[in-house]
């Protein structure tokens, strides 16, 4: 046991937090030198709600926690950068389709493979052992599914 006092209650979820924007900073930073200078954070949440099968602007909406409106302008927004395309569902010509595209499907790869970068640079500077007690404590401390993809609204995003 440390003799040091407990830090106070708060910096826990502080720190968290200042963690997890230190990643997603980086994270960023690295997709822009890769050529994705223009996606923010928010975005992530977005492609991972498209999903690999597309999806309509009402179920991102919900999906995200936002309004039809909210996800639409948001469409938008992704769409002039090149992210995303609209289309119709083959199987209703009703419907209209968000899906991501090739541009989009390149950024989530990267994402994925600068993520596991990070995790090996945070490795080499805690230890594996400690890192991996890190995660399995997070899991106890916050059980359920980590791709809580309504977080941005959360925060009071789109």
């Amino acid at each position: 046991m440390s003799s040091e006092p407990a830090p106070p209650g708060f910096e826990l979820p502080l720190r968290l937090l200042l963690a997890f924007r230190t990643i997603i900073d980086e994270l960023h930073e690295r997709l822009a030198r890769e050529g994705h200078p223009d996606l923010r954070p928010m975005h992530g949440f977005v492609f991972q709600a498209i999903g690999p099968h597309g999806t309509t602007a009402v179920e991102l909406g919900r999906r995200l926690g936002v309004s039809k409106q909210a996800a639409g302008k948001t469409i938008d927004g992704l769409e002039q950068l090149g992210y995303v395309e609209r289309g119709t569902d083959p199987a209703d010509a009703r419907r209209k389709v968000v899906r991501l595209t090739a541009r989009g499907v390149d950024c989530l790869a990267r994402s994925a493979r600068i993520f596991d970068e990070l995790r090996t640079q945070w490795s080499a500077t805690l230890g594996e052992d400690h890192l991996r007690q890190l995660e399995t404590g997070l899991r106890l401390l916050a059980p359920g599914d980590p791709f809580r993809l309504d977080t941005p609204r959360w925060f009071g995003g789109p």
